[in-house]
């Protein structure tokens, strides 16, 4: 990766490699930014419910956010502890997150087993070891119709985005995700090795700091986030996330897949592509785009 003016955020580590070019052949070695990449654990009341390949940083924004996706949490308020075990000051060390119920709730840990084989969480992969798609789709409650938004606040999105990628511009190699409100501003943005890490770290850090709770839990004149914007293509378990927490638009640089597209139009998420130079495509609910 070309290097940056600016010194590496934590989460980036360096290795050795050799570049190539027609003109001088197979150069010395030389040090290189890369993504850290590393295990973690998470624990519910000691029993480890998902391993999951992530950038370390942010661990309890992003166990956060993976067990409200997961329908095992429902607001903060369900949150009795969640201690990172490590040294002080070192997250990431012991890559093992506990988290603790809170006093009288027990989580529904078979919602997670009961769906999944057991297998690895990996950095590329939200949904990885799923029996049935029908087991993600019951969770995602149709969002509700929320503020509209300026076609314009969407367009730049990805510029807006770019702005909070730090890891990015070292390595070239971890995507990003950002929620933003109606105007544009952003509420929480991350980085990760895995684009629904990326998106659970985000979720994570509005149910935390901001208040988001879950359908079920939702109050009257609740917290609701406007635009979620995501680096990657747009793929089913984005639109997934997105749904439990109830975004009621989403953004992509990339593209988007029939299942992700078919999850918006059920969930009444307005989905937006190809979002580059000011232009994207809109496959579902563009009743909430304002134009001109």
């Amino acid at each position: 990766m070309a290097s940056s003016s600016r010194p590496p955020p934590p989460g980036v580590t360096q290795r050795p490699v050799r570049r190539y070019s027609p003109e001088s052949g197979l150069a010395p070695p030389e040090s290189d930014a890369v993504a850290l990449e590393e295990p973690l654990d998470i624990r519910v009341s000691g029993d480890t419910v998902a391993l999951t390949m992530r950038m370390p940083g942010a661990d309890r924004f992003l166990v956060t956010g993976f067990l409200f996706s997961e329908g095992l949490l429902h607001s903060a308020d369900d949150l009795g502890g969640l201690v990172h075990c490590g040294r002080p000051g070192e997250e990431g060390y012991g890559n093992v997150v506990e988290v603790t119920p809170a006093p009288g709730l027990v989580l529904d840990l078979e919602r997670v087993s009961a769906s999944r084989r057991g297998t690895l969480t990996t950095a590329a992969c939200g949904v990885c070891g799923r029996r049935s798609v029908e087991d993600l789709i019951a969770a995602c409650h149709p969002v509700p119709p929320g503020p509209g938004l300026a076609a314009s606040v969407l367009a730049r999105a990805p510029d807006v985005l770019r702005t909070r990628q730090p890891h990015f511009e070292h390595t070239g190699g971890v995507h990003a995700a950002a929620a933003l409100d109606a105007e544009g501003h952003v509420l929480a943005a991350f980085e990760d090795v895995g684009r629904h890490n990326a998106v659970d770290k985000v979720v994570g850090a509005l149910v935390l700091e901001h208040g988001l709770r879950s359908a079920r839990a939702t109050r009257p004149g609740a917290f609701q986030p406007t635009l979620l914007v995501v680096s990657g293509r747009a793929g089913f378990d984005i639109l997934q996330k997105a749904a439990v927490a109830r975004f009621p638009l989403v953004a992509s640089v990339s593209a988007p897949t029939s299942l992700s597209i078919d999850l918006a139009e059920r969930a009444g998420i307005t989905l937006a592509t190809f979002v580059r130079g000011g232009r994207f495509n809109v496959h579902t609910h563009p009743e909430r785009l304002r134009v001109g």
